[in-house]
């Protein structure tokens, strides 16, 4: 009886591996304050979201914003602010990733802070993170 029950493992984990899926992991790139383009990234990262879903796989997706386009994620100035809310609530895949360095430069600049959006998070260094995103294996999309 144990044999019969391990051919049967052994014969279904094939296809049970086939029904999981694959995880893709795609890195989206802003640095551009210009509405379309941003639209066009968050656009890019529903559209992929959509079709791995149809096709039963996954996908995580990190969309980083630096320089110019570090004015997608700060609060009051977005001109997608709404999109990205929410996206982050309708996507548990998605993530939005500030660069700090660009944030420093601003607040450097207007000489008081600048409020990013509850959604994004701020990281050391948007190149420096789209560089680890790729090592990891990240496929790498520029709007």
């Amino acid at each position: 009886m144990k044999k019969i029950a391990l051919a049967a493992m052994l014969t279904l984990s094939p296809m049970m591996a086939l029904a999981e899926g694959k995880t893709h992991h795609v890195a989206i790139h802003v640095d551009e304050d210009d509405p379309q383009v941003m639209n066009m990234a968050l656009n890019n990262a529903q559209n992929v979201a959509n079709y791995y879903a149809s096709q039963g796989d996954e996908v995580v997706i990190e969309m980083v914003a630096y320089g110019p386009g570090l004015n997608m994620f700060v609060e009051g100035k977005s001109p997608v602010a709404d999109r990205v809310s929410a996206m982050s609530l309708e996507m548990d895949n998605l993530s939005f990733a500030a660069c700090g360095n660009t944030l420093k430069g601003m607040e450097a600049k207007s000489g008081q802070p600048v409020p990013l959006m509850s959604e994004a998070v701020v990281v050391p260094s948007g190149v420096v993170r789209l560089i680890e995103l790729q090592e990891e294996g990240y496929a790498y999309v520029r709007p």
